[in-house]
């Protein structure tokens, strides 16, 4: 931990989960490269946290990701701890962080496909929960997509447990481009592909040892 360099700071603790089950899968060793993912509690929470380790606190290098109905708390949270203007996605993305469509679940689900995500559900003991979500009457004929993504977002933790399984069930070649472009930004690639994953058939198109350690202990209630 006093080796650390980078602070990504993420809304909550299945964003966590699966940034660093991707960095695995990838071989990226994030102790060894300095980083550490830091889960804020919400995004509301974004200024507090850069402020604390960006420029205006300790000085370290920043990254993160949000879901685009927090963008512009994002932005907003990062010009007032002294990272701005950030004006536009693009602003945003130069400085680290990296917008999700609607969630990474979202991501997540339409990158590795409903049927893959069902069968996931199945090994875990969980598609019996899942089918009798599809039966209440709010959720009958909806969207399989829409129906998993909310079954991911209900039974305690469950969402921070199918966000490493998800990843691990995901097709390298297939990963969506907010972490795509996050994984790429901490190993210090300096350019990648801006594509945005092509759904599956039948599936809609996505839109578009010191003070350090002693701050990076006490920052969050999952550190």
């Amino acid at each position: 931990m006093s080796d650390t360099r980078t602070v990504v700071l993420v809304e909550g603790l299945s964003d966590r989960s699966a940034v660093e089950a991707l960095a695995g899968r990838r071989g990226l060793d994030l102790a060894a490269e300095g980083v550490r993912v830091v889960a804020m509690g919400g995004a509301t929470n974004i200024a507090a946290y850069a402020g604390r380790f960006g420029p205006a606190g300790l000085g370290l290098r920043l990254a993160g990701l949000c879901d685009v109905g927090e963008e512009g708390v994002f932005r907003r949270g990062l010009e007032r701890a002294g990272l701005g203007p950030v004006a536009t996605r693009s602003d945003l993305e130069a400085l680290g962080f990296f917008v999700c469509a609607a969630d990474l679940e979202d991501e997540l689900i339409r990158a590795v496909g409903t049927a893959v995500v069902e069968r996931v559900a199945d090994a875990e003991g969980d598609l019996g929960s899942f089918r009798t979500l599809q039966k209440q009457p709010a959720w009958r004929g909806r969207d399989s997509h829409d129906q998993l993504r909310r079954f991911m977002g209900s039974g305690g933790r469950r969402k921070i447990r199918y966000a490493s399984l998800l990843v691990a069930a995901l097709d390298l070649d297939r990963v969506p481009r907010p972490l795509d472009l996050l994984l790429a930004h901490l190993s210090g690639a300096r350019t990648v592909e801006s594509r945005a994953v092509e759904p599956r058939a039948g599936e809609p198109r996505a839109v578009g040892g010191g003070p350090h350690i002693e701050v990076l202990r006490n920052i969050g209630p999952d550190l």
